[in-house]
């Protein structure tokens, strides 16, 4: 009997089979393909249709771009190399960066301070931004305003100095304030900054800018894409804020405050934003003393602000109105006050609600202060359609100015919408 079972088994392993690898379609960009390209017939139709698009889009193009010119001093050079063949004429590029960038007026020698200001822009907003940082890095987002503004403007130091000890004193007001009602806080701390300005601004000596160790620079010297940047990076800055008080404003309970919030935010939102920049260019200086002169650059700061304080409330609004009545009397029911239910309860989930449409109100304001070439503010687009477009050497390029200007425009943009999504996916708490 054990002879019969001992040949009943044919063969025994006696080591495992080495792991295969998978085939070759279930695995790499073959199985992707597959799976997002060509699942049904209906996406391998649309692939088709969509490549071949792109094609159309591309033949011309890429040649256009490789064969282009960087050397040269004027458009008829350029296509006297090019003869007759297709290309781009880069070479205005070449030579016109500086001015595309920085505009015409600002001192050349001078670049080095709005690069340097551009670069501890990347420092200042990293805590901002990205909260697992040190928390001690936000005092130096909390001193990079004045310290951008002096390294731009130049001039006396006394005017950052007066403007920071005025933002402190309007810090310390709010603070002081707000634990017993959190609108004499607010509007206190900034009437109370308002008040230092005023009163600062009789100290500060005349002629102090003549003497001053960094050079001045006029504002009407400010221009090219260093312009769109400081008008959108300001008005964003300051237009959440504003825009967070304003949806808080327009569902109080106190009716003076709502009112005043709710036709702000109508009469804003129903008025174009370059009727705005008209207003801020001729009829504003009108409301301010008449010894007064407020520059252009503010008067503009002023206006854009508004315009995105006011859809950024609304947008902040429809995050307040989407939370659950629950969180409103959880707070309640823990002793809370007003300031502390808004500050760790409410406004935290309404913002997280809020992020793609501020976003959103963002990105658009940043494409929106090209329109303050057409009150004689030179940024990109004005150094194009005026100083470079006008000159006899360059008369005619469109496509490259106008690529490189949108080309700028899309990597600003793309990298807040990026950050944006990154933002949403750490702050998921759903699970899905």
């Amino acid at each position: 009997m054990s002879d019969i079972h001992a040949n009943s088994v044919a063969f025994v392993r006696s080591e495992e089979i080495p792991q295969q690898a998978p085939p070759y379609a279930a695995t790499g960009p073959v199985k992707w393909m597959r799976e997002n390209l060509f699942a049904t017939p209906a996406n391998a139709l649309l692939t088709i249709v969509a490549a071949y698009v792109i094609y159309l889009a591309l033949a011309p193009t890429v040649p256009w771009i490789l064969n282009g010119v960087w050397n040269a001093n004027s458009l008829s050079e350029c296509r006297e190399i090019l003869d007759g063949a297709r290309g781009a004429c880069f070479a205005v590029l070449a030579e016109r960066w500086p001015q595309l960038i920085f505009g015409f007026k600002y001192p050349s020698e001078l670049y080095w301070r709005p690069g340097l200001a551009f670069l501890l822009l990347f420092v200042a907003i990293a805590p901002v931004l990205f909260f697992d940082l040190p928390r001690k890095l936000l005092a130096f987002t909390a001193l990079y305003p004045f310290i951008a503004y002096y390294l731009i403007w130049g001039g006396t130091i006394f005017v950052p100095i007066l403007a920071l000890v005025g933002a402190a004193g309007g810090v310390l007001i709010y603070q002081r304030y707000v634990a017993r009602s959190f609108a004499a806080g607010f509007f206190g701390g900034i009437a109370a900054a308002f008040v230092i300005w005023w009163l600062g601004g009789f100290l500060i000596p005349e002629g102090a800018s003549d003497n001053a160790m960094m050079e001045a620079v006029p504002s009407r010297d400010l221009g090219g894409f260093m312009l769109n940047m400081m008008l959108g990076v300001t008005c964003v800055s300051l237009s959440i804020p504003i825009g967070i008080a304003l949806a808080l404003g327009r569902q109080s309970s106190m009716p003076l405050i709502k009112i005043i919030c709710v036709v702000f935010i109508e009469f804003i939102r129903g008025v174009p934003l370059i009727t705005l920049l008209f207003v801020a260019s001729v009829m504003l200086a009108y409301f301010f003393p008449p010894e007064s002169t407020v520059d252009l650059f503010l008067r503009v700061v002023i206006m854009i602000t508004m315009f995105s304080a006011a859809y950024i409330a609304e947008v902040i609004r429809g995050g307040l109105a989407a939370l659950p009545k629950g969180q409103y009397e959880g707070a309640d029911s823990l002793g809370l006050n007003y300031a502390q239910a808004t500050r760790l309860i409410i406004l935290p989930q309404a913002l997280k609600i809020s992020i793609p449409g501020i976003v959103n109100i963002a990105v658009g304001l940043f494409k929106d202060t090209t329109l303050v070439s057409v009150i004689s503010m030179f940024d990109i687009l004005g150094m194009i359609r005026g100083p470079i477009l006008a000159s006899t050497e360059w008369n005619g390029v469109y496509w490259e100015l106008l690529g490189f200007a949108a080309l700028l425009f899309f990597v600003v943009c793309y990298g807040i919408s990026q950050y944006s999504q990154w933002l949403e996916r750490r702050l998921a708490t759903d699970h899905r």
